[in-house]
């Protein structure tokens, strides 16, 4: 519009009635430029309004988030005596952690908002970063795990990090932990660590199946080296301040290591405590009999891992995600070759046997003398750091418009899904006898199948629907995504 009236003032038309016409021109476009400019300074008036408020929110925002994180942090730090006690202090712990969570959410979009309106400066990008952050660690089951800052939480992550197996960790004296993957095998100790953490669960870390649960939904978005890993450090705040999580390294794996894993799943570090088991309980010749009987099925349960180890890295999502349903399918069946053997031996044994059977285990420290609780409160929290956050990130780097953008959001909704499943089998306590724990076991790993085959068809939709530079990008979310 300016343009155009700068060319009527440059132009010299001869005659009065052309002088007459190109006035009445000039006047109209002056009247239609003034006009425009009103409108516009009337915009830059509201926006600037908008900046203005919007900066003023996302102060006081992140005012509430800092009080509502010091609130959380104060009550971690209780030690509260009595049931009635503890379960007030779940329930205030809950209710906190819920706020914050919404809060941190809505800050996510405050920033994305400040992005549209050009506010954000490279220091808010890098503090929004180290707030996704947080509220990824935040939202995950193994979050009151890593909180703990203690000597025993540091053995179980050098442990982790190791990639040891349950009983290289115990000749340390370190407790047992969940290790995600071995090379590219999935779950490498899963025949050792079912079997052994049925007869000995207090020589596991306490927060074992809370990793296990969030090393299952990171694999399938991030891979074996996710950015958001609830072990990623030491220290639980170091993430934050970094601006963004370390990707945690996965554990070498020698050929030879491979091979026994794969082939002889009962020989070696991973073999069963039967000997232990029987100079405890001294079994009468019918009870040796059952016993006998059980170490048959624990071979039988070997054999069926043999065929879900995998030889090659799966470097798809989808590919990821089948490798670890058909571990997870070949433990579970595992499990129910070996639970009635298990269960006639065990109820054939009589009291002071049985009270020997659960007394076995190796030298990891003190042993408590109190069930550890699961916390069904921790449980039940929102887990956006499973949930939300990856389908965030994927949006932000595939960019997926149309069919794609619909499977993404099916596959979002799968997810949460699959994630409520696995909240629903967060046990109250862990049992007590050796039965008893291999029955909750078998109900965490069909829980576990159960999300992976509610993610697995949204998953495989939304890859169909990707060009080839958006799947080479989803197959290494971590790297292109991770700062």
């Amino acid at each position: 519009m300016q343009r155009r009236v700068q060319q009527l003032q440059s132009q010299k038309p001869e005659g009065a009635r052309a002088q007459h016409q190109q006035q009445r021109l000039l006047q109209s476009q002056s009247r239609l430029l003034e006009r425009e400019q009103r409108v516009q300074q009337r915009s830059q008036h509201v926006e600037q309004r908008q900046r203005e408020m919007l900066s003023r929110q996302t102060t006081e925002r992140q005012t509430r988030i800092d009080r509502l994180q010091q609130r959380v942090q104060q009550l971690q730090s209780q030690k509260v005596e009595g049931a009635r006690a503890q379960r007030e202090q779940q329930r205030m712990l809950q209710t906190q952690n819920r706020l914050l969570d919404r809060e941190q959410r809505a800050q996510q979009g405050d920033l994305a908002r400040q992005q549209r309106l050009g506010l954000q400066a490279p220091a808010a990008r890098a503090s929004a970063l180290a707030a996704a952050t947080q509220a990824a660690e935040r939202g995950r089951f193994a979050e009151r795990f890593r909180a703990q800052t203690t000597p025993q939480t540091q053995a179980a992550l050098l442990a982790r990090q190791s990639g040891w197996a349950p009983r290289q960790a115990w000749r340390h004296r370190h407790p047992a932990v969940f290790v995600a993957w071995l090379g590219p095998v999935f779950w490498p100790y899963a025949y050792s660590d079912i079997f052994d953490y049925t007869f000995w669960s207090y020589a596991y870390e306490p927060g074992y199946w809370a990793y296990a649960y969030d090393d299952f939904v990171d694999t399938v978005f991030w891979g074996g080296d996710g950015p958001y890993s609830a072990y990623a450090s030491i220290n639980p705040n170091d993430d934050a301040q970094a601006g963004g999580g370390r990707a945690r390294p996965r554990a070498s794996v020698s050929p030879q290591t491979l091979r026994q894993l794969c082939g002889t799943p009962d020989k070696g570090v991973t073999a069963w405590p039967l000997d232990d088991i029987a100079r405890a309980v001294r079994p009468a010749p019918e009870q040796r009999a059952l016993l006998d009987e059980l170490k048959t099925a624990a071979a039988n349960a070997a054999d069926v891992f043999k065929d879900s180890c995998a030889e090659t890295y799966a470097l798809t999502p989808p590919g990821r995600l089948r490798a670890m349903m058909n571990r997870i399918s070949a433990t579970l069946e595992a499990v129910k070759i070996v639970r009635p053997a298990l269960e006639k031996f065990y109820n054939s044994l009589s009291d002071e046997q049985q009270a020997r059977f659960n007394a076995l285990g190796p030298n990891v420290g003190e042993r408590s003398s109190q069930p550890q609780e699961a916390s069904t409160e921790a449980c039940g929290d929102p887990k956006s750091g499973l949930t939300q956050l990856p389908i965030q990130k994927i949006e932000a780097v595939l960019h997926p418009a149309g069919k794609q953008k619909e499977a993404l959001d099916r596959l979002g909704e799968a997810t949460a899904k699959g994630v409520e499943g696995l909240q629903a089998a967060c046990p109250n306590d862990v049992p007590l006898t050796p039965v008893g724990r291999l029955e909750a076991m078998q109900h965490r790993l069909e829980a576990m199948l159960t999300a992976a085959k509610l993610v697995e068809p949204g998953l495989d939709e939304f890859y169909t629907t990707l060009s080839s530079e958006q799947k080479a990008r989803f197959n290494t979310l971590q790297q292109v995504a991770s700062p």
